[in-house]
């Protein structure tokens, strides 16, 4: 990870963490799980919205009216409105997508919930998606998510990440291993 990237990634965790035990205190994960989504969305569909958390022209008091007047608007959890709001303050408003991200991972771990990335050489079946979320969730122990994607440079097999492990069984992964080995006899 870069060094912009992880000091980003920092900034995100720790006020993600603040707001998840603030809406756990108050016992409204629902509604933060919620308000994220919502927020998630909004940065996707408004351009407007991504340049107003991005700019370092717009001043810091500009920036903290108009994220608050969003926060109001869009019926965000109070605490999530007023982090974006001291987010604005201390010109963090950057680390909005990192914040999403880092609080959705907070709030399927309190679920027990995790994640598993998935990446094969061609799209997997339900059943197959089912097959493998199954398998993975008796192997970790926790309720496992896929989140499949498709690359076809893996010939086949699979790739899959759950947390800081990763398997790789793809054909690709073997012919390189392989061709290593070949290289080091000769």
């Amino acid at each position: 990870m870069s060094e912009p990237a992880s000091i980003s990634a920092g900034i995100a965790a720790r006020y993600a963490t603040a707001i998840f035990e603030i809406a756990q205190d108050n016992k409204n994960l629902d509604g933060l799980e919620t308000s994220i989504n919502d927020l998630s969305a909004a940065l996707a569909d408004s351009a407007d919205l991504r340049s107003l958390i991005q700019s370092p022209l717009i001043s810091r008091s500009d920036q903290e009216a108009a994220i608050s007047a969003i926060a109001k608007k869009m019926e965000l959890a109070p605490v999530l409105g007023q982090a974006l709001a001291l987010m604005a303050q201390k010109r963090r408003l950057f680390v909005v997508p990192q914040l999403i991200r880092a609080l959705r991972e907070q709030l399927a771990e309190a679920r027990g919930e995790v994640t598993a990335g998935v990446t094969s050489a061609k799209a997997l079946t339900k059943a197959q998606t089912e097959k493998l979320a199954s398998t993975l969730t008796e192997r970790v122990g926790k309720t496992v998510t896929i989140n499949a994607t498709v690359d076809e440079s893996l010939i086949g097999g699979l790739v899959v990440k759950v947390g800081s492990k990763m398997i790789d069984t793809s054909i690709r992964s073997r012919l390189n291993s392989l061709q290593n080995a070949m290289k080091e006899v000769g």
